[in-house]
C-alpha cells in the first residue's frame, strides 16, 4: 500500500510545492509510483507538473467532496511514474462547503482510500495554512516531511505546525509522525540560517540533504516542468535526487 506523505508547512514562500513537485519527479525517476495530489487552491503543484490553468476537468476539489471517483481525477505527466490530481481555484470553497460535516477531517483519507494500492508514494501539497484542507491531508497521512527555509520565524511556524500535527495525532491519526525537515533554500555564507538550522537540528530529524537557491529550480515552475526535466544538470535537480534517495534508504520496503 502507497505511503501517503503530507508536505506541509502553513508559511508560504519555504519551497513547499517546489518540494512536492521535484520530490515526486525524482522518486518517479527512482521508478517509484508517484501520485502527487494537489491540495492547494492556488494549484502552482498542477501547473509544476504541465497542467495548464483552465484545462482541469476533474479536480482534487471533486474527489474531495465526492463528487468524482479519484480515479477518474488522476492525469499523467511527461514522467512515466509521475501522475497528478491537479487543484482548481474552487478548492479554497472546501472549508465552507465541508463546515458542519460530521467525517469533515476525513474526507480526504476515505476518498484516496481505494487508490493506495497503486502507488509506492502519494504526496499530497498542502496549502499554506493549517485549516481544514491541511487537517484532512494529515488524517490521511503515514509522514509528514517539513520544508523548511532558514529565517528568524521559521522555528516559531514549525512549532504551529507540530502542535497541529499533535492534536491530528490524538484524535484522528495515532500513527502519523513528522519523517523530516528539508531545509530549502539555504545559503551557508548566511549566519542566521546556520544559527537556525543548528537549532532545528536539535528538536527534529532533518535531512543531510539541502536544498540550495538554484536559479534552475526557480525557472522550471513557469515551463511547467520538475527541474529534472527542465534541467537535469542542475545543482537543485542533484540535490532532490539525494532527497529522493535518502527518504527511499531511511523507509523501509512495504510489501504489495
Amino acid at each position: 500500500m502507497g505511503r501517503v506523505v503530507a508536505i506541509a508547512n502553513q508559511k508560504g514562500g519555504v519551497g513547499k510545492t517546489t518540494t512536492a513537485v521535484n520530490l515526486g519527479a525524482s522518486l518517479a525517476v527512482a521508478e517509484q509510483r508517484v501520485l502527487l495530489i494537489d491540495l492547494d487552491p492556488q494549484g502552482n503543484a498542477s501547473t509544476g507538473v504541465g497542467c495548464a490553468p483552465g484545462s482541469v476537468v476533474r479536480s482534487s476539489y471533486q474527489v474531495l467532496l465526492g463528487e468524482v471517483a479519484v480515479e477518474d481525477a488522476v492525469l499523467e505527466t511527461e514522467l512515466p511514474h509521475l501522475h497528478v490530481i491537479p487543484s482548481t481555484p474552487d478548492l479554497a470553497a472546501a472549508e465552507r462547503e465541508l463546515f458542519g460535516d460530521e467525517d469533515w477531517a476525513t474526507r480526504f483519507r476515505d476518498a484516496i482510500a481505494s487508490i493506495r494500492m497503486q502507488y509506492d508514494f502519494i504526496l499530497v501539497d498542502c496549502p499554506p495554512s493549517l485549516g481544514t484542507l491541511t487537517i484532512n491531508a494529515l488524517t490521511a497521512a503515514d509522514l509528514v516531511v517539513v520544508p523548511l527555509q532558514c529565517e528568524y520565524y521559521a522555528l516559531e511556524g514549525l512549532s504551529q505546525l507540530t502542535n497541529t500535527i499533535e492534536r491530528v495525532r490524538n484524535g484522528l491519526n495515532p500513527g502519523l509522525t513528522i519523517h523530516g525537515v528539508v531545509l530549502t533554500m539555504f545559503d551557508p555564507r548566511n549566519n542566521l540560517a546556520n544559527d537556525v538550522a543548528a537549532e532545528v537540528r536539535r528538536h527534529f530529524h532533518v535531512y543531510e540533504t539541502v536544498i540550495p537557491r538554484n536559479i534552475r529550480l526557480a525557472e522550471a515552475p513557469s515551463h511547467g516542468k520538475p527541474v529534472i526535466l527542465y534541467d537535469a544538470a542542475s545543482r537543485g535537480s542533484y540535490q532532490y535526487l539525494n532527497l529522493a534517495r535518502e527518504i527511499l534508504d531511511a523507509l523501509p520496503i512495504q510489501a504489495a
